[in-house]
């Protein structure tokens, strides 16, 4: 039984409204919005600590019976063994293959600080060669941690260092120890201070750095995915239409017969007859859909002027106009190159971006020469900022502070995929006011055998 015509018409709105919210994408890592916890595994922590009291336990044994200096073994050996039962407590607790949330690994490595901390009060304070090893658990908070839990680490971590330069127990040694100077001590005391902070900003920034540019190539290859289900529908669409071609021929003769057998005032004659125009319908949006060349490889490689309009076709304003000039410095064929999403997303990228930031034009000259071709987009707008022309392509790179929706990745991914392709990218302000965007392949990538297009 059908529905009426408004019932339907409000199912599909409301499927549409469900459709649209369940494929809303997720909010950016970088937006506005708290980022959620980081986690570590814990695993990784419980091995660094393994190695940690490997280490501590040879190093003092070998210091007291190999080398013959008076450590203090019971209370040494008995810090290392707190080291062994945190371990042991955290793997029956978690297992081996647990996470920890952001909190509860600064509260493992403020541990491991004041432990080794504690061991080196025994063993002469920042007298002990092995002082500088209060920078590790620094550098692990910095690699994997926030920048309020690193910056909680290298405080306790200069306190400790602060502490064992002036109370500890003498330097274990063959006989009395001897007396190192207070500058000697002070100096030390002040190296591991600035290494503290020194490591601790050099490692934080190369791991921002790493998952950012991380975060970014996942958008990129995101892009570059939804580039290719766009595409591929399209073969899809000229398949399907070739593919139902023959069985909609059938049900149009069938109908046909249908309609020329019955009388002519059979009701079931227009019931055939609007079969037949429903059959003919069908047959045109087919042939819509199949308006594509009979070879993929036609299709598929075109004139690069031909190309530019088509990424800049979904992206014009009726109050910019775009101009795209085709030349040659030496007579040279026209390039044809392959339709791929790489290029079609990338020119499109720039094409929209100048198209936004433009005044009233944009021109895009499309020069060639037996050995490079180049694509130079420009725009009359306001031009790059030049606090940023010279960081131009960097991820997360954006002029527009507090735009969440903005995060400055266009660029980024467009001169990625379009590297990807051979292409050099750059990026310059026209000396008349506007932005530039050029673009330069090698010939050799290019078809010129098909001079004619």
């Amino acid at each position: 039984m059908v529905g009426c015509p408004c019932e339907t018409r409000s199912f599909l709105l409301k499927r549409r409204m469900i459709s649209a919210q369940s494929i809303k994408p997720p909010p950016h890592p970088h937006s506005a919005k708290p980022a959620p916890t980081r986690r570590i595994q814990l695993r990784t922590l419980v091995l660094i600590r393994w190695i940690a009291i490997a280490g501590q336990a040879l190093t003092l044994l070998l210091v007291d019976l190999g080398l013959g200096f008076d450590v203090p073994l019971v209370p040494a050996l008995g810090i290392v063994g707190a080291s062994v039962a945190m371990n042991l407590a955290v793997i029956l607790r978690f297992g081996n293959g647990g996470r920890l949330g952001e909190r509860a690994a600064t509260w493992h490595l403020a541990f491991d600080v004041l432990q080794l901390a504690a061991l080196l009060y025994l063993t002469g304070g920042l007298r002990n060669p092995f002082c500088p090893l209060l920078l590790a658990p620094v550098t692990v908070s910095a690699s994997i941690l926030s920048g309020r839990s690193t910056i909680a680490l290298c405080a306790l971590a200069i306190a400790a260092a602060s502490l064992l330069a002036v109370e500890h127990w003498p330097l274990p040694w063959d006989g009395p120890p001897p007396e190192l100077p207070l500058p000697y001590v002070t100096g030390v005391w002040a190296a591991l201070v600035c290494g503290i902070g020194f490591i601790a900003t050099y490692v934080a920034r190369v791991a921002t750095d790493a998952r950012r540019m991380s975060d970014a190539l996942a958008a990129t290859q995101l892009a570059l995915s939804r580039e290719q289900r766009v595409s591929s529908l399209g073969t899809l669409a000229a398949a399907a239409a070739h593919e139902l071609g023959t069985p909609l021929a059938t049900i149009a003769v069938v109908a046909r017969e249908l309609a020329s057998d019955l009388p002519e005032d059979s009701p079931q004659r227009e019931d055939a007859e609007l079969l037949l125009s429903q059959t003919a319908r069908c047959r045109d949006i087919l042939a819509e859909l199949a308006r594509r060349p009979d070879t993929a490889e036609t299709f598929l490689r075109m004139a690069l002027g031909d190309l530019i309009e088509e990424a800049a076709a979904p992206h014009r304003r009726p109050d910019v106009e775009l101009a795209v000039l085709r030349e040659t410095p030496d007579d040279s064929p026209e390039p044809h190159l392959a339709r791929t999403p790489e290029i079609v997303h990338g020119l499109g990228n720039f094409l929209a971006n100048a198209q936004q930031f433009a005044y009233s034009e944009v021109t895009v000259d499309v020069t060639w020469t037996a050995r490079e071709v180049t694509v130079r987009i420009a725009d009359d707008g306001p031009g790059f900022p030049l606090q940023l022309l010279g960081r131009l392509g960097e991820p997360y790179l954006s002029s527009r502070s507090g735009d969440t929706e903005h995060m400055g990745l266009g660029i980024f991914i467009a001169q990625t995929l379009l590297e990807r392709t051979g292409a050099r990218v750059s990026f310059t302000n026209a000396p008349e006011g506007g932005a530039e965007v050029a673009v330069t392949w090698p010939r050799a990538i290019f078809d010129t055998s098909n001079e004619g297009g």
